[in-house]
């Protein structure tokens, strides 16, 4: 198989400078590279995702020397990659041009960066690969279990974040949706609910920034407004993100867990919330959250 050229004509870059050859999820990718190389002390750190069901193509690197690896298309089953993403687990060589336990269509490009030593470990997500992540050196040396642990937990780093998207772009579909009947308010409220409690584990700005706008819109559709001679209530963004799992009728450590944060720094927030709307309970200030028009 031949050396597919880089996207856009070929990017120039300084050494070490990572490249992205696909669009937002690529995010998660380049996070994976640096926790990868830091973790593992590997000089050279690459990965990409996969396009279709069985092509993988190289769109993020770090620490790389040359263009060579820049936008490669590697089928399942080739190369190391492509090996590591047909078995679905972490496959390594100590000596990649001379390894016996791998098809050699890659090698120009291998060779053209200096790398002997290569690990790939499969980013898989509902049982399905999704990617691979590349860890290597530039000298024919055993990668031991310690650096073979760091990669993979960097792989699981990618899953848990494309898991997220993926879940955030499925609510985003559903709050979309016209919703009619007596219990439409209520999936309004379980939608709201659901991406506000998303929105602070997204790692793409421009999907974060989404699910807060979509959270806006169920917001001031609400139709409970605040009450006649009363001043609006401002709430704090985290404030308002412990007030919307309450909402939901969660405890405060599964809004911890929801949230990232310590159950703690949840009650803190809570009941800065309350101070503020004048509630003396939970139930009390998820009711005045929603006549003042803050929760829908």
């Amino acid at each position: 198989m031949r050396i597919s050229p880089p996207p856009d004509g070929g990017v120039t870059r300084r050494k070490g400078e990572r490249v992205s050859a696909d669009g937002g999820e690529t995010v998660e990718m380049r996070a994976a590279l640096l926790r990868l190389r830091r973790g593992t002390g590997l000089p050279v750190a690459f990965g990409g995702l996969l396009e279709g069901q069985r092509q993988l193509r190289i769109g993020e690197l770090s620490g790389t020397a040359t263009r060579a690896l820049c936008g490669l298309a590697v089928s399942a089953g080739s190369g190391l990659g492509g090996k590591a993403a047909a078995l679905s687990r972490p496959c390594a060589v100590t000596d990649y041009s001379e390894s016996r336990h791998i098809s050699h269509e890659y090698d120009a490009a291998v060779e053209a960066e200096g790398l002997r030593s290569v690990l790939a470990v499969p980013v898989v997500v509902r049982r399905q690969v999704r990617g691979v992540l590349y860890g290597a050196l530039r000298a024919a040396q055993p990668l031991g279990d310690r650096t073979l642990s760091a990669a993979v937990a960097a792989a699981r780093d990618v899953e848990q974040a494309l898991v997220v998207r993926d879940e955030a772009r499925s609510l985003l579909a559903a709050a979309r949706e016209p919703v009619a009947g007596p219990g439409a308010w209520e999936q309004v409220r379980e939608a709201h609910g659901a991406l506000r409690a998303l929105a602070p584990r997204i790692v793409d700005p421009e999907l974060r920034a989404e699910l807060l706008s979509v959270t806006g819109r169920l917001e001031s559709a609400s139709t409970l407004r605040e009450r006649d001679g009363e001043r609006p209530v401002s709430l704090a963004p985290r404030e308002m993100d412990v007030l919307t799992c309450v909402a939901t009728g969660v405890t405060n450590a599964v809004a911890a867990s929801r949230l990232g944060l310590r159950p703690e720094t949840v009650k803190g927030y809570l009941r800065s919330a309350m101070r503020k709307l004048g509630a003396h309970t939970r139930l009390e200030a998820v009711v005045a959250a929603r006549r003042a028009g803050l929760l829908p």
